[in-house]
């Protein structure tokens, strides 16, 4: 699942450390998020997405769903 997460935690300034910390798991799992290697479950997402103050949405797209390619698509 594509994400943003290095991006946003890039804007802020934090580390890896900082932002396993504020949502409370290993810092090893915010790097994995972030290569891309796991998917969060729904509540680490619902978590992310709070913390950075965004809908879960535009933080995570499963590419391989064709709607989530075209955010326009959910909007109608």
């Amino acid at each position: 699942m594509k994400n943003r997460l290095r991006v946003l935690r890039a804007e802020r300034k934090w580390s890896q450390a900082d932002l396993a910390a504020a949502l409370g798991v290993s810092r090893q799992t915010v790097n994995a998020l972030e290569i891309e290697k796991y998917d969060p479950s729904l509540p680490l997402a619902y978590r992310i997405a709070r913390l950075f103050g965004q809908p879960v949405e535009q933080i995570f797209v499963d590419e391989a769903v064709p709607e989530a390619k075209d955010p326009t698509i959910l909007a109608g």
